[in-house]
């Protein structure tokens, strides 16, 4: 009766333990990774400026503007504030988001380019909604000092 007893038992354990798992699996998945296609939205007019291509390697995530949504200069904006070799380049297919990497809940020690003031801050961000939004913080010296945008990401 001994193994009857156990196998009762184990089964109990496994029929209270499997809504948790399931619960931790649907919170993670998919929303676990910024990794894909966000649409910006500016924070001053809340339009779509532009779409990023978030990548990973090793560890470390990178992203790159795919497409220009709008921008005042145009259908092909170029960095013309940028300083060196981003300097009068296209927008498109530009990196504007590198070195950033996993800290719990957020992904840090990065940076982001704003191609239209051409300036470069440290940057940080969190999934939201599900993983379907992505809080991205831009900020000088500490997080206190800067801007948030919220990008959706794309189907």
């Amino acid at each position: 009766m001994k193994p009857f007893r156990r196998l009762l038992v184990s089964l109990a354990l496994l029929l209270a333990i499997a809504p948790l798992a399931a619960v931790a699996q649907s919170d993670a998945a998919p929303g676990d990774s910024p990794v894909g296609t966000w649409k910006t939205i500016d924070d001053d007019t809340g339009k779509a400026k532009a779409l990023v291509q978030i990548t990973e390697n090793n560890g470390v995530l990178s992203g790159k503007v795919i497409k220009v949504l709008q921008s005042e200069q145009g259908p092909n904006p170029r960095c013309t504030k940028c300083d060196g070799e981003r300097h009068n380049q296209p927008v498109e297919g530009m990196t504007i988001l590198w070195g950033l990497t996993r800290d719990g809940d957020e992904w840090t020690g990065g940076k982001i380019l704003d191609p239209k003031k051409g300036s470069t801050y440290k940057c940080k961000m969190r999934l939201m909604d599900g993983g379907q939004k992505l809080r991205v913080r831009g900020f000088i010296g500490f997080s206190l000092l800067g801007r948030t945008q919220i990008w959706v990401r794309e189907k």
